[in-house]
């Protein structure tokens, strides 16, 4: 799926001398490495403030707790314990498992079934629920490197409705109409795992917001609830970005527009390879089984400007091709083969099968295929030979 020594090898030396930089300084935790990274990472998402922290994980709780969501952040937070929070259920866990950590409870509500985000039109549904609990934020998430449907988001949250916050884990670098990802909602959170886009050598994450109040807010919550040094303030946590990655990133950051050009070039070149093989079914979703009829190819919004973190397919008889694919030495991958709403981590939410059915089906039809800017065509032309094979 990936090849990490492609991007390595040709920076090697720069991101080499970064660390040599930070280890000269003796300053490892936060400090001015850190301090540069946040300031290159806001340019980048047109916000006023980023916050580097430990992880994407951490960077979902904390956007949500110094939002005051929920009941994680006890001396300053305006929400309640009773504070619901709508997300997708269709995406990795720690979009819901980090409503729960801030205190607050997830709603799901379900997706479109073109781009796999969640559904403007079934968020408003459910706020018009008369049996829905309060609602203090929705958290769209950006899944695959496409932005969700902000125009749809903005439309149904009205002031002073749910707040809104991003999961832009996957979506460094995307557009909605031209804005950035990270300067959509209230505040966003980033990911920087090692198979990102823009991706740390280690665990890596960052909250966007042009917010004073909650950029202060979240500052003090990743650093045990200090606002000066052993005062503390509330409860926060230990979600520090250490300086190493922050430098590394950096970097990297310089190259990601570039980066992400070749993810796009990438992804089209896969279309044009599946059309000309005759594999794609005809049309767009129309409600029916999507994939009966042949791949699905992913579907871009044209108001969004995608970075595919991942390249995803609709396909018949997915869990077959992904074996196949397997045993012919190909990497694909199955994001999520579990909707949310059914994992047994969240079974006393009281969901059942059939709630969600655009999630249900998307998890059993979704294949990621390789892509990252250094994939090369002969290595697509491959991939797409074996797909063929296995449906002829």
């Amino acid at each position: 799926m990936l090849d990490f020594s492609r991007q390595f090898t040709p920076l090697r030396q720069e991101i080499l001398d970064a660390i040599a930089q930070v280890c000269d300084s003796q300053s490892f935790i936060l400090g001015p490495h850190v301090a540069t990274f946040e300031t290159a990472a806001a340019g980048a998402c047109d916000t006023s403030f980023a916050i580097g922290c430990a992880s994407g994980t951490d960077a979902l709780w904390l956007a949500l707790a110094a939002a005051g969501i929920g009941d994680s952040a006890s001396s300053t937070r305006t929400g309640t314990a009773a504070d619901a929070v709508i997300t997708s259920p269709f995406s990795f866990l720690a979009s819901a498992s980090a409503i729960l950590r801030a205190g607050a409870r997830p709603l799901f509500a379900d997706i479109d079934p073109r781009t796999f985000n969640l559904s403007p039109a079934r968020v408003s549904e459910l706020l018009r629920d008369p049996s829905c609990p309060p609602v203090a934020a929705v958290l769209p998430v950006h899944l695959y490197g496409q932005c969700a449907d902000w125009d749809g988001f903005e439309a149904v949250t009205h002031d002073p409705g749910p707040v809104l916050i991003e999961d832009a884990a996957q979506a460094f670098g995307a557009q909605w109409n031209g804005r950035p990802a990270g300067s959509l909602g209230a505040a966003a959170a980033f990911s920087f795992y090692p198979t990102k886009n823009l991706a740390a050598m280690g665990d890596a994450g960052l909250i966007t917001t042009s917010s004073p109040q909650l950029d202060a807010h979240a500052r003090s919550l990743r650093a045990h609830g200090m606002t000066r040094r052993y005062y503390h303030d509330e409860v926060g946590w230990n979600s520090r970005l250490d300086a190493i990655q922050a430098a590394i990133l950096e970097v990297k950051l310089r190259y990601l527009p570039e980066w992400n050009r070749q993810r796009r070039d990438r992804a089209a070149r896969y279309d044009e390879l599946f059309r000309a093989a005759g594999l794609t079914a005809p049309g767009r979703f129309s409600g029916a089984v999507p994939a009966r009829e042949g791949v699905v190819l992913p579907f871009t919004d044209p108001r969004a400007t995608h970075v595919f973190h991942q390249y995803v397919i609709r396909a018949p008889r997915r869990d077959a091709l992904h074996d196949y694919l397997s045993t012919h030495g190909i990497g694909s991958a199955i994001y999520y083969p579990v909707p949310l709403h059914l994992q047994a981590a969240f079974k006393d939410l009281g969901y059942k099968p059939g709630d969600f059915p655009h999630a249900e089906l998307a998890a059993a039809e979704v294949l990621a295929l390789p892509i990252y800017p250094e994939l090369r065509d002969d290595e697509q032309q491959t991939v797409v030979d074996a797909i063929r094979r296995f449906y002829a």
